[in-house]
């Protein structure tokens, strides 16, 4: 079993379409993994039976000569916000226990189009509003580097899936971190797309406005693969963009020769825990290594970006619970019922100038990208902290609140719509992965995976497996 899933995902469809790896056999090892995982929560729902007899279908047509795309034959999994026909999907919530959608999300027909099979439905911090999975309906998901810790959130679930091998590559979703967030505390590879590159069709939505659907993998070159099967227009989302698609995996080759790599003074490199702190540096120096050239950029107002997020964050959620809220309260969380509380006490001048700050961090954010190709900071100021923690100390001895620290860094892309990746790049003392993360302009993910896929070139932060799984 350990064999069969130590191979990237990148690798595994290339030894299905050569006929030299068994999609049964794959699927089998990825479902005995999941049942050896299953005490961190990870999975709501396993699709067992089905993702077997959609493996032996895959085996039949390689055999005959037939592949469906890039994916096929290849275990992925998704957060359980994300509709499939006929499953059972709860957002993580015991609202939605007995929700079952009539149709597959979007991305869910692209993901069966390109020949992936389904193995099962991810746990997830509750409708995706928060960043612990700290789910008290679906199980507190644990992180397996030490499952005394959290994982992050929402979409933990799947970060744990992708660290333990319990799947090839899974989707999560990312409005103010969820998909860069568990990636960082994992170790694993996240990818937040431009908003409106990727549908939102058949999504349970946490913010309208900021809510896109992301990739996670071990590496860069995995997420380019599962990335191109997702990307692309979809007339059935208001929100989608007519842009082309990059060939994300023919420009990993390209390399980070030549990138300038925005530092954001004041920010980048600010209010770090003293291994993020190293981590960070050091993977800029491996970044130069390969021909990067960093540069120092400015944006001016960008210590407001926490407040108009969480103005946002708060604003939309409440508006799209409103009624479940008063008719179902104790449904929910009591931390997800209080965050949905408090956003209805916002005041519209409160929103409306969170919007009028977003268009101009957006402005200003695109005028430090004149000058650099990609933005670099941590994905998080700290590692991942103990299961249940509502504060975390960055500076020794001066707790702050969880939920603005998580945002420190992971709400710019969010609040202005653009393109970010979290990637491996070091362990602080206690074994714990930090997390690099990147910015790029709009619509150009694939400047993001080519860097990241040059970074994991020179580094093998991303090879590491969880002391879960390896026995450490």
């Amino acid at each position: 079993m350990s064999e069969l899933l130590d191979r990237t995902l990148t690798e595994s469809a290339r030894l299905v379409a050569a006929r030299e790896l068994s999609p049964v056999e794959l699927v089998d090892a990825t479902l005995e993994r999941i049942a050896a995982i299953e005490g961190t929560n990870a999975y709501i729902s396993v699709a067992g039976e089905q993702a077997r007899e959609v493996a032996r279908a895959s085996e039949t047509m390689i055999n005959a000569g037939h592949r469906l795309g890039p994916l096929h034959g290849i275990p992925i999994a998704l957060k359980d916000n994300i509709d499939v026909a006929g499953e059972v999907t709860t957002a993580g919530s015991k609202v939605l226990a007995d929700h079952r959608p009539a149709a597959d999300a979007a991305v869910v027909r692209r993901l069966r189009a390109a020949g992936a099979i389904i193995v099962g439905k991810t746990n997830m911090h509750e409708f995706a509003w928060g960043g612990t999975s700290a789910n008290p309906h679906y199980g507190f998901v644990t992180n397996p580097w030490d499952t005394t810790r959290m994982p992050g959130g929402s979409s933990g679930g799947s970060g744990v899936a992708v660290a333990t091998r319990a799947c090839a590559g899974a989707l999560g979703t990312d409005t103010g971190g969820s998909v860069r967030l568990p990636s960082a505390l994992n170790g694993v590879t996240g990818l937040r797309p431009t908003i409106g590159r990727v549908s939102n069709a058949g999504v349970v939505p946490l913010a309208w406005s900021m809510d896109t659907v992301g990739p996670m993998a071990r590496t860069a070159a995995d997420c380019a693969l599962l990335f191109g099967a997702l990307a692309g227009f979809d007339p059935d989302d208001a929100g989608s963009v007519e842009h082309p698609v990059a060939d994300y995996v023919g420009e990993l080759d390209r390399g980070a020769d030549g990138l300038r790599v925005g530092i954001i003074e004041g920010y980048s490199l600010h209010h770090l825990q003293p291994a993020v702190d190293k981590a960070v540096r050091d993977a800029l120096g491996v970044l130069a290594s390969l021909g990067a050239h960093p540069v120092d950029v400015a944006i001016a107002d960008i210590e407001g970006n926490i407040s108009a997020q969480l103005t946002v964050e708060a604003a939309e959620p409440s508006t799209y619970h409103q009624r479940w809220l008063r008719e179902r309260p104790d449904d929910y969380g009591e931390d997800v019922r209080l965050l949905l509380e408090a956003g209805e006490l916002l005041l519209a001048t409160q929103y409306l100038q969170a919007q009028r700050y977003r268009a101009l961090l957006r402005r200003q954010t695109l005028a430090a990208l004149a000058h650099a190709d990609v933005l670099l900071c941590p994905t998080l100021p700290f590692t991942a902290t103990p299961l249940g923690e509502v504060t975390v100390e960055i500076d020794p001895g001066v707790p702050e609140d969880m939920l603005s620290a998580i945002m420190q860094f992971t709400g710019l892309p969010s609040l202005t719509g653009l393109p970010a990746i979290s990637v491996p790049c070091g362990f602080d003392p206690d074994g714990l992965p930090v997390g690099l993360q990147l910015i790029g302009r709009p619509f150009e993910e694939a400047t993001l995976l080519r860097a990241a896929a040059a970074f994991q070139t020179r580094t093998a932060f991303h090879e590491q497996v969880p002391p879960l799984v390896s026995g450490g």
